[in-house]
């Protein structure tokens, strides 16, 4: 691709020691967006891996449309994402975990819905039409349902899976909302959303299929805590408003 030329779809992707699935990831993944028929990019941002994350993407990214963002040490999947979207160029932005548990196929519901006029398209587990292919553990279940629960009432009303890591924005919005972001761990997802809905875009929850990876890097406890300290750090925190 040109420098300069028009990117329709930028897609981050971060990784954590994820030397044993990335290669495969980024071959599906550039496989499918290709058949589009649209310009994009990929963008890897190696969240200061410790395995050969990186020494793999380095070999495999050049033929395959992607870029790579790298930095030391681990700072969180929020810091990640974050910068993968703020060093984009799409008129879409995306992001995707590196275990594909939503398969990258699904991603055609988010576009559809941004180019239906939503601002924002969140992948769902939640909702009555999702397909969940590969259930998590059922106290990973039940602890995630009460934890979108709480969010609900505390910061994002009327989402029922603001965790979902599978989710599309408008290029200029996302990059636009990302710089205003505080957070760097888990609570990001909820702190984008809450500041696109304070901003009015409209925000549509779109179900997914979606299985579970047996290597989940989250300990839920330990993110569920986490993710309640940053409802606290988002609604106390003076952020500055957008300007439309």
């Amino acid at each position: 691709m040109q420098e300069g030329s028009s990117i329709y779809l930028s897609l981050i992707i971060p990784a954590y020691n994820e030397q044993n699935r990335i290669a495969e990831t980024l071959r599906k993944v550039n496989e499918f967006i290709s058949s589009l028929g649209r310009t994009y990019e990929i963008i890897v941002v190696d969240d200061g891996s410790k395995d050969s994350t990186l020494d793999v993407v380095g070999r495999v990214a050049g033929g395959l449309n992607t870029r790579v963002i790298s930095h030391k040490p681990n700072f969180g999947k929020g810091y990640a994402v974050r910068e993968g979207v703020l060093a984009s160029r799409g008129e879409y932005v995306a992001f995707s975990d590196a275990d594909l548990s939503a398969p990258i196929e699904e991603l055609t519901k988010l576009l559809d819905a941004v180019e239906d006029g939503a601002d924002i398209a969140i992948g769902s587990r939640a909702l009555s039409r999702s397909e969940l292919m590969v259930h998590q553990p059922l106290y990973r279940e039940l602890g995630g349902k009460g934890l979108n629960l709480i969010i609900r009432l505390l910061a994002v009303h009327g989402i029922h899976d603001t965790q979902c890591g599978f989710k599309l924005f408008k290029g200029d919005l996302a990059r636009g909302l990302f710089s205003r972001c505080i957070l760097n761990g888990w609570g990001f997802d909820v702190e984008v959303l809450y500041l696109g809905r304070r901003a009015g875009y409209r925000i549509d929850e779109i179900p997914v299929r979606w299985a579970h990876a047996e290597d989940s890097k989250i300990h839920p406890i330990r993110a569920g805590f986490q993710v309640l300290k940053d409802i606290a750090r988002i609604r106390f925190h003076r952020y500055p408003r957008e300007e439309n």
